[in-house]
């Protein structure tokens, strides 16, 4: 049988984690990377030295910045660039696309100044209609994954046959994929759960404890469900791996740069140095906060977490007046 062909676009820690995945479930993968040199080092190495030091990458594992050559007969087409940075990068891509490719999603955010989850970026870009787009997500922090640690992950997409190839090429020993087809659910899970994973940094780097970890934790997934619950997400979603596992991990985990770029700014950095605090790499909740809380508005949704973490990143709130804030809002039942 003749493995899956397969293109990643993006050779971040993520990025190239997945790829490894694939490459170990069978399929013949390419990696694209943004810069020729971080290609030629990966193929020469079998190491992605700038974002999984120590990681030794499968011998079968191409790297390349030609995203022509990345592309050529993909059957699979995944995503791991910055979310914001979706639209433009698509847009020099989208000719080099195959007709019937599954374009999968490993990003997770929402866009600025539209709103739109990243599976809607790309069918609009595209031109694919929603049964040819997936989304990967789920409690997917890539060294653990890199290093084999076994995890299970979501393949997210409308047609549950398509979501079904996906899963079957992913699946690794150490890497197990369940289907679902509530893409709505799936992506705003994974999105809102940066945002939620900065206050619980912010907690964290003015030290509290884990009353109050747990606490922003619950009451983020209370948030996030009320905003997929209007959007039209099944509730069930957000009780799931897509949900609050994705939460828990993000949340709880040193590797996770949104919880670091919190407790950074917990710590009294500025945004600046908590950017610098993350090695250059994008904790997707610095910018998800507004277009979350954006969505919200559009919506009539209330979500006072994200509302907050947004204030400290764009309005000169301080965490410490974060916390004030929160603990004084009038009281209610759950």
């Amino acid at each position: 049988m003749t493995p899956t062909r397969v293109a990643v676009l993006g050779a971040g820690s993520w990025g190239t984690t997945f790829a490894k995945v694939l490459v170990d479930a069978g399929c013949d993968v390419t990696l694209w990377a943004r810069r020729a040199d971080l290609a030629e080092r990966i193929n020469l190495d079998h190491e992605n030295r700038d974002y999984l030091p120590g990681i030794t990458l499968p011998d079968r594992l191409c790297a390349t910045h030609d995203e022509r050559a990345a592309l050529a007969n993909a059957e699979l087409v995944a995503f791991a660039i910055p979310s914001q940075s979706l639209r433009v990068n698509l847009a020099g891509w989208r000719s080099h696309l195959g007709p019937d490719a599954t374009l999968i999603s490993l990003m997770k955010g929402v866009e600025l100044g539209t709103g739109a989850r990243m599976s809607e970026v790309i069918s609009e870009v595209t031109g694919a209609p929603p049964e040819r787009i997936a989304v990967v997500t789920g409690p997917n922090l890539a060294l653990e994954i890199a290093e084999e640690q076994p995890t299970a992950t979501v393949v997210a997409c409308v047609d549950d046959d398509r979501a079904r190839a996906v899963q079957r090429a992913c699946g690794t020993p150490y890497f197990r994929p369940y289907t679902n087809v509530d893409v709505v659910g799936c992506e705003l899970g994974g999105a809102v759960k940066n945002v939620i994973a900065m206050a619980c940094g912010m907690a964290q780097g003015m030290g509290f404890g884990d009353n109050t970890t747990a606490s922003v934790i619950t009451r983020g997934l209370a948030e996030t469900a009320r905003l997929g619950v209007r959007l039209g997400a099944d509730p069930m979603t957000f009780a799931g791996l897509a949900g609050m596992g994705d939460l828990v991990a993000t949340c709880s985990s040193p590797l996770s740069r949104n919880r670091t770029f919190g407790e950074q700014l917990g710590r009294g950095a500025t945004v600046a140095q908590a950017q610098q605090a993350t090695r250059g790499q994008v904790a997707e909740g610095a910018k998800s906060c507004r277009s979350v809380l954006e969505l919200a508005d559009h919506h009539g949704v209330d979500v006072p977490i994200t509302r907050a973490v947004e204030a400290v990143c764009y309005r000169g709130l301080s965490p410490a007046d974060m916390v004030r804030a929160m603990m004084t809002r009038s009281v209610r039942s759950e």
